[in-house]
Formats: C-alpha cells, structure tokens, sequence
C-alpha cells in the first residue's frame, strides 16, 4: 500500500458531512482567504517594485499594476471554473489535455512563432495576454501523474508498469522544455514525478537510478552550456561576479540585508530604483524582504505554509485516489516553486526563473495557479461522483429491461408449453 493511502482514510469512505448528507462538505475557506490574502499581497508589491521603472519604460507608474488586476480578473474567471466542473473529468480528459501541453510545447519552440525574451523561447502571443505554455505543462504533469499512478494502484512498484510510463511521458515534457531552454521548470517537473511515485509506491530503487541519471544530465546540461555555468559561478561566487552575471543575485542579497526586522518600509525601497531587474517577477521576495523586513517575509511564508497545510488535508481527505493523488500533486507544485523563488533570491540556489505564485507578476502563472486552486477547492467539497452515478443509474436500468424481457420470454415459452385450460 503506498504513502498516501496509509496515511489518508481508506478510499471510498466519505468525509463527515458539514450541514449536508451524501458526504458532502463545504469549501475550503481558509485555502481561499489564504490565497486572496497572498494575491492581495502580490498587488502591493507588484505596484511598489514597477512603479519608478514603469513611469520611465512602461508610460505609466500604474502599468503592471493595471495588469496584474487584468490578470488576477482572468484568474478569478479560472478559479470558478475550476470550483464548479468537477474535478473527475481531468481523469476522463487527461489524454487530450496531455496532447494539448505538448503541442503548445513544441509551438513555442517553433522560431517564429515562440516570442523570445532574456535568451529564451518561453511565450506565445495571444493579444492581451502572453501565453507561457510551460506552466500549463506544470498542471497537465500533476493531472497525468495522479490520474495514472492512481489507476495502477499496486501495480507501482513494476519497473515496467509503474515506473517507465511516467519516466517517459514527463522526459518528454522536459525535452521540449530543454528546446525553449526553461532549465527551471524542467528541474520542478521532475521533482514532481519523483515525489508523486515515491508516495504512490515506486521502489526506491528505480527513484535512486533516475537521480543519479538525472544529475549526470543535469550535469552535462550545465558544463555544456556557458551561460548556464555563469550562473552556477554567480550562484556559487556573487561577488566576484558583481558586475555582470552575479549583479542581479548581489543586489538581491544587499537589499535583503538593509531590511532588518521590520524593513525599510513600504515603498521605501532602493532595489526597485533600477538595482535589482525583474523585481515584480522573480525576485519579488526580495522587496518584501527589503521593505516588509523579517516580519513581513515570516508572514508570506507563513500564508504558503497554511497552503500546504490545507492543500495536503484535502488530499488526505479526499473520496477516491486520483482526487487525493491530485490535490497532493498540486500542494506540492505550489509549495516547491514557492520554496524554489525564496531560495534563489536569498542566494540559496541558483536563478531559475521560477514566480512566486500568487504574488510574482505574471499571466499565464496567476491564471493557471487561481485555476490549480480552484481545483483543490473543487476535491475539498467531496462531492458524489454524479457523472458515474448516472452511468451506474443507467446500467442498472439496462439489466433491469433485460431481465424483464427475460422473463417475459421464459412466461411465454411456458404459456406455449402447458397453454390454459389443458
């Protein structure tokens, strides 16, 4: 029996009802208010990181402002959808919604197509929005995981079943990511693949092969590329490299080392003054850390810890194993990029060019994410399979016709046997 299961009520078993029958719970409230509470958070800090830049570059203080909202309006569209279609048909749609990633993922590598931006082939222009399909491919990979470690259920610890399909279909996805290159969300995928099998059952011997694999490739992605090996000389060295490849890690580590413990104050702000580049982005860690201080960076932690929290007794508690597999895949997502943005602003690993979900200014990122959690929202209810209900419904009343009409054919044939009145 794998991790989760032993560790979740068994599977079929309802949750207990709150002021409704069948098993049926309320959202999770505190997920919600919790992730309002890190995009309200990301709103202020976008403003106060783009403002300057954005009066100079952008025609307006309130540009990235402006399209933050936009996209945070988008997102909520998202979050409702993902709160009201019930969360089983990824699993009868997973396949299409697979193909559908990797078709995408190999569109932007298309030059021509994919708009390049820092180096990199990573968007596609839909007009007012950019579209990232990488982080698409993040969501499409926990659906694919959790929909197929679920159905093969014992049959995980088979080097064959349980181990090669993933290993494939996810290498796959990194490959077309390796082509943009998006040498991050590459990384996060594979993190992914390795926690979900290793909580659904895969031997430890089969995982211990692919990390030894995948740190030899990870190895020659490096060496062989001369930018990336900047980065790690940067990561390992900031400020022998301050002028150049460094410059963006040592201004992040000089403005989080002004903060204190309370910070220099909201809008006070030096690194946003042209210091550090990509502050509403990536390192948007870094002016909470600078303006909110110690206190306030604790407190953005905190609001993910609280996602973890919630987002892994959705799953423990969910009513069947692709819903739990789901939601502790999309806990998981969150809580490792989250993890993965405030290590590399502080100079705990190397620049990846991974958001802070929620707070980090994005499109794609914000919407894909509000939609990720409005799935998490969506299992936490535990609703009745409705749609398998039916079917179960209408096959029942198949075999009821059947046996009517059976023996209706077994009244006649005796009636023709022994007729009335002989």
């Amino acid at each position: 029996m794998d991790i989760l299961t032993k560790l979740s009520r068994q599977p079929g078993q309802q949750s207990q009802s709150v002021g409704d029958e069948g098993g049926q719970t309320d959202w999770d409230v505190v997920l919600l208010v919790t992730v309002v509470a890190l995009l309200g958070i990301g709103v202020v800090m976008v403003y106060s990181a783009s403002a300057v830049i954005a009066s100079q570059r952008m025609g307006g203080h309130e540009a990235l402002l402006t399209g933050q909202i936009r996209n945070i309006a988008i997102g909520t569209v998202a979050l409702l959808i993902g709160i009201q279609l019930d969360y089983r048909w990824y699993r009868r749609l997973v396949y299409p919604i697979l193909g559908v990633s990797l078709f995408f993922l190999g569109l932007v590598a298309i030059p021509g197509l994919g708009t390049m931006e820092h180096g990199a082939r990573r968007w596609l222009d839909l007009g007012i929005i950019g579209f990232q399909p990488a982080e698409l491919a993040k969501l499409t990979a926990v659906m694919f995981l959790a929909y197929s470690v679920s159905k093969k259920g014992d049959k995980m610890g088979s080097f064959t079943i349980g181990f090669i399909p993933h290993l494939l279909i996810i290498g796959l996805m990194v490959g077309l990511l390796m082509l943009q290159p998006d040498f991050g969300t590459a990384v996060l995928l594979v993190a992914l693949m390795m926690i979900l099998l290793f909580v659904s059952g895969a031997k430890l011997s089969y995982l211990f092969l692919v990390t030894i694999a995948g740190s030899i490739v990870a190895y020659f992605a490096i060496s062989g590329s001369e930018y990336r090996m900047r980065r790690i000389l940067a990561f390992l060295d900031p400020w022998s490299h301050r002028q150049d490849i460094g410059y963006q890690i040592s201004e992040s580590l000089i403005a989080i080392g002004s903060a204190g413990l309370s910070g220099v104050g909201l809008g006070e702000g030096a690194g946003k003054l042209g210091y550090v580049p990509e502050l509403w982005n990536d390192f948007i860690g870094t002016i909470i850390a600078e303006e909110l201080g110690i206190a306030g960076t604790i407190v953005v932690v905190g609001l993910f810890l609280v996602i973890l929290w919630r987002g892994y007794r959705i799953a423990f508690r969910a009513s069947d194993a692709f819903g739990m597999y789901l939601a502790f895949g999309l806990t998981s997502l969150v809580a490792l990029q989250g993890m993965a943005n405030f290590f590399v602003v502080s100079g705990m690993l190397p620049t990846k060019g991974l958001t802070l979900p929620f707070v980090s200014f994005g499109g794609t990122s914000v919407i894909i994410g509000m939609f990720a959690v409005g799935i998490l929202l969506n299992i936490s209810r535990n609703e009745p399979d409705w749609w398998e209900l039916r079917r179960e419904e209408r096959e029942a009343q198949k075999k009821r016709k059947r046996w009517k009409k059976k023996r209706e054919n077994i009244l006649k044939r005796r009636d023709d046997l022994d007729p009335p009145g002989t």
